[in-house]
């Protein structure tokens, strides 16, 4: 099976997953009388419009580049994450808002927990699982939507897991306020998720740089050919496009080397970039420098 169509079976499980999760939510907590129910409910419906969205972006991601777009379509992917970021930050301000207004406007309200706690549990077990196989296509893929689409789907398993233990506190204690507090602390949590998703999306979208760590390797990977009379390098750029990433930089050669030597030792550069970082669209520029000559040994391609 092909990358492409393992993205797409991977996004259209998650679409599943989370339409049956969402239905059975509303149900138990119109049922149970639960707020924090609800409000998980709304964050599974955020899952689900994320969901959606990550499909037809990696859909439009998958696409070849076109005369339209010379760079091909992953920014698309990008795009995707940001929205997503956005409606996981939307479904924790509207579950802090119902969560207040319960608590400070109903006097007295009872919650039955039993249906909650069951559903809860099914809920933790099913996103445990799609979650899982989103974080392994998107890592195979790089694929930044859904990577973006799992940590939502794991934002709902640890909110899930605190209703469902706020669910057993209350059938415990029988303190029924204490169903929109945990409400309130599950929203705080998912609301640090989604800044965080849409803070790495939105660098994307702005062509901000790769991390420091991946800069790094691209540098010793370069300074590893120096012995080959690869001077030396500058103007290094380097951004993430969905899936791929750009990476652009200047070679310094000595004066006297050929063009057939240079473009070797920017091959063989290339060639390792690739193996170490994945997708990956390089330019590299050769720019001869006033160097004593020395001897080019490029050494033999390794099998």
């Amino acid at each position: 099976m092909d990358i492409t169509t393992e993205k797409k079976l991977a996004a259209g499980l998650s679409i599943v997953s989370n339409a049956v999760i969402i239905i059975l939510k509303f149900i138990a907590g119109i049922i149970s009388g639960s707020i924090s129910i609800i409000s998980e409910a709304v964050h599974s419906l955020s899952d689900l419009l994320a969901s959606v969205l990550t499909f037809f972006a990696v859909l439009k991601s998958s696409e070849p580049a076109d005369k339209d777009h010379p760079f091909g379509h992953g920014k698309y992917e990008d795009m995707s994450g940001f929205i997503e970021g956005g409606l996981i930050i939307f479904a924790a301000v509207y579950i802090i808002y119902e969560a207040c207004k319960k608590l400070f406007m109903y006097r007295t309200f009872e919650v039955d927990t039993t249906l909650g706690i069951i559903v809860m549990l099914f809920a933790v077990v099913a996103n445990f699982f799609v979650s899982s196989v989103l974080f392994k296509v998107a890592k195979k893929s790089n694929s930044i939507s859904l990577f973006a689409d799992g940590e939502h789907l794991r934002t709902d398993i640890y909110s899930s897991l605190g209703v469902m233990a706020g669910l057993l506190l209350i059938k415990i204690t029988g303190i029924h306020i204490l169903d929109p507090i945990i409400a309130i602390l599950v929203a705080l949590f998912i609301l640090k998720a989604g800044f965080s998703i849409s803070k790495e999306t939105l660098n994307n979208l702005l062509d901000g740089s790769l991390p420091q760590k991946d800069l790094k390797l691209i540098e010793e990977i370069i300074n590893s050919y120096k012995a080959d009379c690869a001077l030396s390098f500058k103007d290094l750029k380097a951004r993430r496009c969905g899936p791929s990433m750009d990476i652009e930089v200047t070679m310094l050669f000595p004066r006297n080397m050929t063009i057939s030597d240079c473009h070797d030792i920017c091959d063989r550069i290339e060639h390792l970039i690739k193996q170490k970082l994945g997708p990956v669209f390089i330019m590299i520029h050769a720019e001869p420098v006033r160097e004593k000559d020395c001897r080019v040994n490029i050494p033999e391609e390794k099998h």
